[in-house]
């Protein structure tokens, strides 16, 4: 039986008052670099959030035509209108908190309670809205908050212009990261009935993981911007090829429209160059191990041409600290990903069991919204 407790409310609360805090800060750390007349630094920040905004709300939207189809078309319009303004994702905020507060509250939790009860309709409503919405987070983690990261870091050492909005702009956008991934693993799981529920040592497992690879991995790059901006845009940009290659040899079927289709695995494409996602819910133990297997070679050979072509620039504080930093995550993130795979990953895949045409009547309810399927063809690893 589906499960949305208070204690996921509370979470719930707590995710929406971060992105919200988030966004207030970003355009706080924008303000400032206007003020002092970085405007570079200033527009690229609002690209990213403009950007992110963009994509996130044109998956809400598809997600609410998709699921809202043949309802009132009234509704779908004023739907569309919030969307258009960037305010899509609080509508998705209002549902959740309404599902939540009544899943978490106002329902039983009672293990005899049938598929087909009301009270356990109104939990999947819930785990099915946050869902969405961690969804939606992941897109944005990837897409705005870290090449935000990367860009402070960035700032920090090449000018050495530190103050407190950086420090607190990189604290804010690592919290947003790890939030990100563990919050979205988790609602998944919850979503997916084929799924073990998340408990908390393997959240922090997965936590470690996730933030310390992708730690390592910025810092690399972050390296490669120092000794050269053009090495480092060829080599993020092989990356995106690499990835976006890889989704369309998947043949992937995330949304309902060809153009949705392509701009998802872009999407996955550029996700891919700081973590692995695997979008088909497939056993990837092979593509797993050669994706991180090349960048931690990758990561050795950054620092190796520092070593041998810079040895200048090895002298300095910062090239000792990044690089042991650098070294660090990558031996413990690598370690971290072994003990989850080894011991913490569910071994149960999901997979879509029945075909449309299998469906009996009693099932044709289930059918009702779009995003079961969505959720079940892949699950991020």
């Amino acid at each position: 039986m589906m499960k949305f407790t208070k204690k996921d409310f509370i979470f719930l609360v707590v995710g929406i008052i971060i992105s919200v805090v988030d966004i207030g800060v970003d355009f706080w750390i924008t303000s400032k670099y206007f003020s002092q007349g970085q405007y570079c630094w200033g527009t690229l920040i609002l690209c990213f959030r403009g950007l992110s905004s963009l994509v996130t709300q044109v998956f809400s939207y598809e997600w609410f035509e998709n699921d809202w189809e043949g309802t009132d078309t009234r509704k779908l319009k004023w739907i569309f209108l919030f969307h258009l303004f960037q305010c899509g994702i609080s509508i998705r905020y209002w549902f959740a908190l309404k599902y939540g507060y009544q899943a978490a509250f106002k329902q039983k939790n009672s293990e005899n309670i049938s598929e087909t009860d009301s009270s356990n309709f109104i939990k999947k409503q819930a785990i099915d809205v946050v869902t969405d919405i961690h969804m939606l987070r992941v897109f944005r983690t990837f897409l705005e908050t870290t090449p935000q990261l990367f860009v402070q870091i960035y700032i920090l050492m090449e000018h050495g212009k530190n103050n407190f909005c950086q420090y607190g702009a990189i604290i804010i956008s690592f919290c947003g990261i790890s939030f990100s991934v563990v919050d979205y693993q988790t609602s998944l799981r919850k979503s997916l009935p084929a799924k073990d529920e998340f408990c908390v040592l393997p959240k922090l497992v997965y936590l470690f993981y996730k933030l310390l690879t992708i730690t390592s991995w910025i810092l690399s790059i972050l390296l490669v911007t120092l000794l050269s901006v053009r090495s480092s845009v060829i080599l993020l940009t092989v990356f995106w090829i690499c990835g976006f290659t890889w989704t369309l040899k998947q043949h992937t079927t995330f949304c309902k429209s060809k153009k949705m289709e392509y701009l998802y695995r872009i999407v996955v494409g550029i996700i891919l160059i700081f973590t692995f996602f695997n979008i088909k819910g497939r056993k990837t133990k092979i593509c797993i191990s050669i994706y991180y297997a090349t960048h931690t070679i990758v990561t050795l050979g950054i620092l190796f041409v520092y070593m041998l072509w810079t040895p200048l620039i090895v002298k300095e504080i910062h090239f000792t600290i990044v690089s042991i930093l650098t070294i660090l995550s990558l031996v413990l993130g690598n370690i971290f990903l072994v003990v989850y795979y080894r011991h913490f990953h569910p071994t149960l895949y999901c997979r879509l069991q029945t075909s449309p045409d299998e469906v009996d009547d009693g099932e044709a309810g289930q059918k009702d919204r779009v995003k079961t399927d969505r959720f079940q063809n892949f699950i991020m690893q």
